[in-house]
Parts: structure tokens; sequence; C-alpha cells
């Protein structure tokens, strides 16, 4: 089995958007996650792109559950704060049934 390599911010958004959809973990694959580092004068963090699929008969509805209110949502990361995250584009409908989503989101240290 391959890891991922990829940074404790990066690692915690992961968690938490996952537990947002509130359904098993493998309900919903990881595509693609590539995060630069970010800093302006006064804060460094992390920038994110996340790509996820959600397969199934039901992933509409776990869709929903995952994106709904997400630029308003809390996430909790020890050592890090969610600064913004957002849908990249509109979730795509695929031809199998599956949902394709893409966020963007700026994690920042505290």
């Amino acid at each position: 089995m391959m890891k991922l390599a990829i940074s404790p911010a990066a690692a915690g958004l992961l968690r938490a958007l996952l537990a947002r959809a509130g359904v098993d973990r493998n309900r919903i694959l990881l595509s693609n996650f590539q995060s630069t580092d970010w800093n302006s004068l006064t804060f460094s963090g992390e920038r994110h792109e996340i790509t996820l699929r959600i397969p199934g008969p039901d992933s509409s509805r776990v869709s929903r559950l995952l994106v709904d209110g997400l630029e308003d949502a809390d996430f909790t990361i020890p050592g890090q704060i969610v600064a913004d995250i957002a849908l990249a584009r509109a979730p795509v409908d695929l031809a199998d049934g599956s949902i394709w989503i893409e966020i963007e989101a700026l994690t920042v240290a505290e």
C-alpha cells in the first residue's frame, strides 16, 4: 500500500472533511490532494486543492452533506485555522453515478 506524503495541516483538513460528510471514510475517494506553502507578512500556512469522488447510489446525498454550508463551516484542526474554504467549481455528476468535487482551502498556523 502506498502512503501519501501530506503535511499535518493537509491531513487534518482531509480528516475534517471526511467527518463532515458523516459517512464511512471508504465512501469518499481521494483523487488528488495538493498543498503549497503560503505566507503573508504576518501569517504562514498552506493552500490546498482537494479532489474527491463520491461513488454509489446515494452520492447526491453524501455530496450535499459534504458541501452544503462548506464556506461557513467550523473545522477543528490542531495547530491550524481554516481561513478560507470553498468549492473550486460546482460538483460534477459523472456517467457512472458518482460525483466529482473540487475544494480549495487555506490553512494558517495558529
